[in-house]
C-alpha cells in the first residue's frame, strides 16, 4: 500500500490551502525499508532524533520529523509503529504516560491509563472463600481495562503540526505490507503463541504449525483495517462503530465485561507534572496515577546531601544508600499512591523536604535495612511496557511510557480486529497485601472501583540544565521502572556518564516487598558480596528494563542512545 497522503496547510491571510501530497515512508524502495533495516544502539544527530524499542519505529519517527513535523507528530508515529512491530508492548489495546515540553517552556502531561470497565467491582477477583483468583486479573478477557492509547494519541495531536492520517499512514503501511522478524521477535512469538491461541476466542496472526523464525515475514490485515478506520474516523473508530463493537463482542466470547459505554466514554486526561531539583537540574516526571514521578522524586532527595560522586560508581556505600531510598519510596507507594480523582494522594508531603528528610533519620550506612522494622511514613507493573524518547529541531522534548502490562497483555487478540488487549487490572490491588504480577503489595489507595486508573510505575522523564532543556529518558519494567530511571539520572549527574554507559550500566532493584535486593547478571561482584555481609538478601535475575535517552550536548547535537537489553534502536539526522 503505497498510496500517496494528500493534505492541506491553509493560508489564513489568503483565505485559501495549499494542498500536496505526503511521499509513502515505508516500502522496500522507501526510507523505512521493513524487510531490510539494522539495530542502532547509539548515535549523535544534528537536528532531531528518537530512540525507541524497535529499529523501524525509531525510523519512522525520525523520517516523519524530516517531514516537517516535531516532536509530538514523532511520538504519535512512532507509538503507532510500534503496536504493528512491538505487539509484545507497543499496543493501541493498552495505555500509556506523555510527558512533554514545548519550545515555549510549556509542559504537557497526558494520562492514558486503561480505566476500570463500569461493572468492576473492588472483590471482584476474590473467590467465596476471599481468596485472590489471580489467574482471572493477570490473563484472559477480565483482566483487561478500558484501553486509553487511542484517545491518548488524539489528546497528543493537538501539539502536533501534521495531519493524523499522515502520521498512522506508516503503521498502516507496516500492517499491511508485513516486516520481517528479527531473532528475539521470532523467540517471543514461539513462547507466547500457545498461550495468545488458548485465551483469544478466534485464530490469530500468531498461531501457526511451524515455529517462528528470524527473517520471518508477519503481516497483519485485521490490525491494517483497524488503523484504516481509525485513519478515517478519528478516535470515534476505535472507541465507536465497528471496532468498538469487536471488541465488545470479543468481550462477550471471552465472559469479559468491557461494553461500548466504557468506550465511548472514555477520555483521556492533562496532569500537572512533578518537578523538583536534584543537583542543580530540574527533574520533570509523571504524578498520579502514575508513582513513577513520585518515587523519583523521593529517591533522589533521599539521596542528594550525601556525596555519591566520591562514594563512586557501584561501590558498596553507593548502592546501600540508592537501596535504602528504593525500601523507602516503594513503601510509601503501597500505602498512600492510587487514583487522585478517587483517592486523596498526599502529594505534596510525600514529596516534601522535610518528610524525606524525616525518612532517612533511621539510615544505617553500616548494615542492611529491613522492610518489616521500615514501614510507609506517617502522614496525618513479565516487564512489558515499552519506552520511547524524542527530541526535535526546535527544542520540543517528548517522553512516553506505553504498556499492556504483562508481555502481550492479557494475551487476548481481538477476533477481527488483529490487536491485543492489555492485562492492567492486575495492577489494581486485588486484595490489599497481597502482590501482583510484578510482586508490589498495595492496599485501600489502589483498590478496583468503577472508572479508576489503576496505580502505575511508569516513568517518563525530561531534564532541564541551565534552564534549558538538557535530557529525556524512561524505561519499561514494571515495578523496576522507577528505580531503572534513579540509576540513570544518577550514573549521568552524579557519575558523568554518557547516555549509553548510563542505561546499558548493570543494574540493581528493591521495592520493599519482597526484602531482597535484585541485581542483573553483570552487576559488581565484590559489591554483591559486601551487600550480603551487611545482611541484604541478593538475588539474580534476567536484564531489568530496557531504556532509551536523548541529550543534548553542548555542541547543541543529540547524543542518542538504546538499550543493550533488547532489539532498541536510535534514529535521527
Amino acid at each position: 500500500m503505497n498510496k500517496l497522503i494528500i493534505f492541506c496547510i491553509g493560508m489564513l491571510y489568503m483565505g485559501t490551502a495549499i494542498c500536496q501530497p505526503i511521499p509513502s515512508i515505508v516500502g522496500s524502495d522507501k526510507e523505512v525499508n521493513p524487510y531490510q533495516y539494522t539495530v542502532v544502539k547509539r548515535g549523535e544527530f544534528k537536528q532531531a532524533a528518537v530512540s525507541s524499542a524497535h529499529p523501524l519505529a525509531s525510523m519512522i519517527g525520525a523520517a516523519i520529523m524530516k517531514r516537517g513535523g516535531n516532536a509530538f507528530d514523532a511520538a504519535i508515529a512512532t507509538q503507532l509503529a510500534l503496536a504493528v512491530v512491538y505487539p509484545n508492548a507497543g499496543n493501541i489495546g493498552g495505555g500509556g504516560f506523555l510527558l512533554g515540553r514545548k519550545t515555549n517552556g510549556e509542559l504537557i502531561g497526558i494520562d492514558y491509563r486503561e480505566a476500570s470497565p463500569e461493572k468492576s467491582s473492588r472483590d471482584m477477583y476474590l473467590d467465596q472463600q476471599g481468596n485472590p483468583q489471580l489467574n482471572l486479573s493477570q490473563a484472559g478477557h477480565l483482566a483487561s481495562g478500558i484501553p486509553g492509547t487511542i484517545a491518548g494519541l488524539f489528546a497528543t495531536h493537538a501539539y502536533a503540526k501534521l495531519p493524523f492520517e499522515v502520521l498512522i499512514q506508516p503503521a498502516i503501511d507496516l500492517a499491511s505490507m508485513g516486516y520481517v522478524l528479527t531473532e528475539k521477535e521470532a523467540s517471543s512469538f514461539n513462547s507466547v503463541k500457545e498461550f495468545i491461541a488458548k485465551n483469544s476466542t478466534t485464530p490469530t496472526v500468531f498461531d501457526r504449525a511451524i515455529r517462528w523464525k528470524v527473517g520471518d515475514t508477519l503481516v497483519q490485515k485485521e490490525l491494517a483495517q483497524t488503523l484504516i478506520r481509525i485513519q478515517q474516523n478519528g478516535a470515534m473508530g476505535f472507541y465507536d462503530g465497528k471496532t468498538a463493537e469487536l471488541i465488545v463482542a470479543e468481550m462477550q466470547r471471552g465472559k469479559g465485561i468491557i461494553t461500548l459505554n466504557d468506550l465511548k466514554s472514555y477520555t483521556a486526561k492533562l496532569r500537572n507534572p512533578i518537578i523538583f531539583n536534584y543537583r542543580d537540574h530540574e527533574i520533570i516526571s509523571f504524578a498520579p496515577p502514575s508513582s513513577g514521578g513520585v518515587l523519583l522524586a523521593q529517591m533522589m532527595k533521599m539521596i542528594e546531601k550525601y556525596p555519591v560522586n566520591k562514594m563512586g560508581f557501584q561501590t558498596p556505600n553507593s548502592v546501600q544508600l540508592m537501596i535504602e531510598a528504593e525500601r523507602r519510596a516503594y513503601a510509601d507507594r503501597a500505602e498512600y499512591l492510587g487514583d487522585p480523582d478517587y483517592w486523596k494522594v498526599p502529594l505534596k508531603t510525600l514529596v516534601s523536604n522535610a518528610y524525606i528528610q524525616e525518612r532517612m533519620k533511621d539510615y544505617d550506612p553500616n548494615k542492611a535495612g529491613t522492610s518489616t522494622a521500615i514501614k510507609a511514613g506517617i502522614i496525618k507493573e513479565t516487564e512489558e511496557t515499552t519506552h520511547l524518547s524524542i527530541l526535535d529541531a526546535l527544542g520540543n522534548m517528548v517522553s512516553v511510557t506505553t504498556t499492556l502490562n504483562g508481555s502481550y497483555g492479557s494475551r487476548v487478540v481481538v477476533g477481527g480486529a488483529g490487536f491485543l488487549l492489555n492485562n492492567e487490572m492486575d495492577d489494581f490491588s486485588v486484595k490489599p497485601g497481597v502482590a501482583n504480577m510484578y510482586g508490589a503489595v498495595g492496599g485501600e489507595a489502589n483498590a478496583i472501583q468503577p472508572g479508576k486508573r489503576m496505580l502505575s510505575s511508569m516513568t517518563p522523564t525530561l531534564v532541564m540544565k541551565d534552564k534549558k532543556p538538557y535530557l529525556t529518558i524512561g524505561t519499561p519494567g514494571g515495578t523496576t521502572i522507577p528505580t531503572s530511571v534513579y540509576q540513570a539520572l544518577v550514573n549521568i549527574i552524579d557519575f558523568n556518564m554518557v547516555v549509553g554507559d548510563a542505561i546499558d550500566a548493570a543494574k540493581f532493584h528493591h521495592q520493599w516487598l519482597p526484602d531482597e535486593v535484585f541485581v542483573e547478571k553483570d552487576f559488581n561482584l565484590s559489591t554483591k558480596l559486601a551487600l550480603q555481609k551487611m545482611g541484604y538478601r541478593i538475588t539474580e535475575r534476567g536484564g531489568i528494563g530496557r531504556t532509551e535517552g536523548i541529550r543534548i550536548l553542548p555542541n547543541k547535537r543529540k547524543e542518542a542512545a538504546a538499550d543493550k537489553r533488547g532489539d532498541d534502536s536510535v534514529a535521527g539526522f
